[in-house]
């Protein structure tokens, strides 16, 4: 297989500069490019019994700029192994970038990659502006080759109205003899639409079969990175809106994420609604995607960053961004649910474990800090049937810089604030969002991984993810209540061989 000059600078660029990058300077399970920008997870998938992930990747830089696509693998999601880039732009039809996409492992055991190749044209009215179409590259898990028969899906392909420009983001999957992909578009009324296509005949050539949902201005705008799956006996869309408004305290404004959940109408190729929800309540969380384990679970990542905030980067840092840590999914009463996946639980070590602790102003406990640790905090009114204001946890302390999660029962909302993290921009650090009431009562996860806090709230009803810019020597956690509490305390310090 021929290597084009473009993917053979890309290796050769990330193969010398990479193994600058300090190990104690990267997250120590998160997933991070191997140098340079990365941003939206591609082609998470099974192949040949490893988990693969892609990654938008500009390896030159710690600046978004022309599309590549990084890649790594795991056996366990907890251990990444390092393996050269797999798609450079370096076609006339996606000279402009590869953008984000998919895989799936073929029948002949290749590995099948569809993405969104990019290409600037000037249109009739002399504007300059990006052209978008699906294409495919097999390979071996390590070296791919796209195919003669690029672009499979283009303009030609989209329903009256669809756009050309934005028309990206393909998520492809097989059933039986029959491959399927949901594609991000804006329609006609300038919001945003998931479209199904099918491909009977290898997956080259490919027939539009509807909308499977579409958003008409409720949610944002253009729909990006669409995943569509069953799950526990309903059929789940999480998508990516652009230009969000903030509706309540369940969407925020800006890029957002959104879960549809329901049945499928097969006829119609629709998905008929039954609950609409956000993916994740925190700062920083876009574009997931899934895999389906061989064991049957449904295992989602992300991009553990936001638009608006890209621009904070750590001084002289040589990479930029990192992936959530995989989170198992289920459907409960209608509603997603997402845990870290079991496989964490082997990184756990030196327990330390209170219980009916009494709290009534602001203490710290004999061993509890940390920068890598998985903690579960369960609060309790103290004095039956009564409420007290309000529940914090402070974490990557140091006396000066601290992160917070609070929960106030009066108006069952929990705060994630980063506000005194050390941030020196002006930037979005705090985030409110509404939990399930439980007179009081309410179980606080937190994973933390020096430069990220993940929270997950009453066994994964709620996720919030804030990425922390503090130094990591503020390791100190500390707990405060207005009222008087009862707390137990479960902690561990998380440790990677």
């Amino acid at each position: 297989m021929m290597l084009s000059e473009k993917l053979k600078k890309a290796r050769e660029f990330e193969a010398h500069y990479g193994p600058f990058v300090q190990e104690e300077h990267r997250p120590a399970f998160h997933m991070t490019p191997t140098i340079g920008w990365m941003n939206d997870p591609n082609g998470f998938s099974v192949y040949q019994g490893e988990y693969h992930l892609f990654y938008q990747y500009n390896p030159y830089s710690t600046k978004w700029d022309t599309m590549h696509w990084g890649h790594v693998k795991t056996r366990d999601f907890i251990r990444w192994e390092r393996l050269p880039a797999a798609l450079a732009p370096d076609m006339e039809y996606d000279k402009n970038g590869c953008f984000s996409g998919s895989a799936v492992e073929l029948p002949d055991g290749r590995q099948l990659l569809m993405y969104t190749g990019v290409r600037q044209v000037r249109e009739e009215s002399g504007e300059l502006c990006d052209r978008q179409v699906q294409c495919l590259a097999i390979g071996d898990g390590v070296d791919y080759e796209k195919l003669d028969a690029n672009p499979v899906i283009s303009a030609e392909d989209l329903p009256e109205g669809g756009s050309h420009v934005d028309f990206r983001d393909p998520k492809i999957w097989r059933e039986g003899d029959t491959y399927y992909a949901v594609v991000g578009n804006r329609p006609a009324d300038g919001s945003g639409s998931i479209l199904l296509y099918e491909s009977k005949d290898c997956f080259t050539t490919w027939k539009y079969d509807g909308v499977l949902a579409a958003c008409h201005n409720q949610y944002g705008q253009m729909w990006e990175c669409p995943d569509f799956f069953q799950l526990d006996g309903k059929y789940v869309l999480l998508t990516s809106p652009q230009e969000m408004t903030a509706i309540g305290l369940e969407f925020h404004a800006g890029n957002g994420t959104v879960c549809l959940i329901g049945e499928y109408d097969r006829e119609r190729c629709h998905l008929v609604r039954e609950n609409v929800q956000a993916i994740d309540y925190g700062l920083d969380f876009y574009a997931p995607q899934t895999l389906e384990t061989p064991d049957g679970r449904r295992v989602m990542i992300a991009w553990m960053q936001n638009w608006e905030t890209s621009g904070c980067q750590r001084k002289g840092a040589q990479y930029f961004g990192q992936m959530t840590f995989p989170r198992e999914l289920g459907v409960k009463d209608g509603r997603l649910i997402q845990n870290p996946v079991r496989e964490l639980e082997a990184c756990r070590s030196y327990q330390i474990l209170y219980k009916n602790v009494l709290l009534t102003g602001l203490t710290t406990l004999r061993n509890v800090k940390g920068r890598m640790i998985d903690m579960t905090v369960t609060v309790r009114p103290a004095v039956q049937n009564g409420l007290y204001h309000w529940f914090k946890i402070n974490v990557a302390g140091d006396g000066e810089y601290m992160t917070t999660v609070r929960y106030k029962p009066e108006c069952n909302t929990v705060r994630i604030d980063r506000t005194h993290c050390g941030v020196p921009h002006d930037i979005v650090n705090v985030r409110d969002f509404l939990v399930r009431p439980r007179q009081g009562e309410i179980k606080l996860r937190l994973v933390l991984d020096r430069y990220s806090m993940e929270l997950f709230v009453n066994d994964g009803e709620q996720a919030a993810t804030s990425v922390i810019y503090t130094d990591v020597n503020a390791n100190a956690i500390s707990f405060e209540a207005d009222g008087s509490v009862i707390m137990d305390v479960e902690k561990y310090d998380l440790i990677v061989d």
